[in-house]
């Protein structure tokens, strides 16, 4: 009889919830790459209204991974896992790929991405791009105007981007993420402020 507790006491029971059962039938996986297959089917598993203007597509990328993921524009709605990588590097041809297995070209939903993202969406040479910023001619060899000059040309057409390949998408369907321009930002106004002053010196002293 104790031997028979002693047993009960050893006995681990775990349960594994299924509840995403319903959401696999709209998923495939090719090669590496998992990615939905039907969006609308998805989102009805959800009861979710499908309206493309809605939603954004995020695009994160490592040199290992890829990961897309529809954020919804107001996040009143949970965010929604849509492709998914862990042995495509980034390059513009599993991007492609990427964009093909979601459908992505019936939907047409805004990008947002931080910049090698969308260097790799307009096709533009990986390395020692000289105006690598869709948005203005920032020369990034410039490096004696990063922090002074504030004013610079707005970009005209994409032949001044070192273009390496087909744009994925054009210029009016890309975003940059909020969270990177706060921290891009944020980096700069440290870089360009006086370091002789008060407040400067303050966070660089070790605690008494």
């Amino acid at each position: 009889m104790q031997q028979c507790n002693l047993l009960k006491e050893n006995v681990r029971i775990s349960v594994y919830h299924r509840s995403q059962e319903n959401q696999v039938q709209f998923f495939k996986m090719e090669s590496s790459l998992v990615a939905c297959t039907d969006i609308n089917g998805l989102m009805q598993t959800f009861s979710i209204n499908n309206n493309r203007l809605d939603w954004r597509l995020f695009i994160v990328s490592s040199k290992l991974s890829l990961k897309a993921v529809l954020l919804h524009n107001v996040y009143i709605l949970p965010s929604i896992l849509v492709g998914h990588s862990v042995h495509n590097k980034e390059s513009y041809e599993n991007m492609k790929i990427l964009l093909e297995a979601i459908d992505y070209y019936k939907f047409k939903w805004q990008i947002c991405g931080e910049i090698k993202v969308i260097a790799l969406l307009l096709g533009q040479q990986r390395v020692f791009t000289k105006y690598c910023c869709f948005i203005c001619e920032w020369d990034s060899r410039d490096r004696a105007l990063h922090y002074s000059r504030k004013d610079w040309p707005d970009k005209k057409s994409l032949e001044t981007m070192n273009m390496q390949n087909l744009p994925l998408e054009g210029e009016s369907k890309i975003l940059l993420p909020n969270m990177h321009l706060k921290l891009g930002l944020m980096k700069n106004f440290v870089k360009a402020m006086n370091q002789e002053e008060t407040a400067f010196t303050y966070e660089k002293r070790s605690p008494d």
